[in-house]
């Protein structure tokens, strides 16, 4: 098990519901191939340039452990995901 650390930016586009049931879908995700450790919610914030013509995202920055092949699959999973502008998952040390 190793320790790692994901941010998600999600399209703020859509309603408030839709972007919460976003970050719990990947919450849930994370959870049932981990251990979340911390879930930090930095809310909606202007984006350093514009992605998709869009200016702002809602950002969710988590830390969570699991095994070392599930990263490579939780961001298959965002790639594919509609709403998602941008993600980054690193290991912690």
């Amino acid at each position: 098990m190793a320790k790692y650390e994901t941010m998600l930016v999600v399209s703020t586009a859509a309603d408030e519901e839709a972007t919460a049931a976003l970050v719990a879908k990947f919450k849930a995700l994370i959870e049932a191939n981990g251990t979340i450790e911390n879930v930090e919610d930095w809310g909606k914030r202007k984006l350093a340039y514009p992605i998709n013509d869009e200016t702002e995202g809602y950002y969710v920055v988590t830390t969570f452990e699991s095994a070392p092949e599930f990263p490579a699959e939780l961001d298959r999973v965002y790639r594919i995901t509609d709403g998602v502008l941008r993600s980054l998952t690193v290991v912690k040390e």
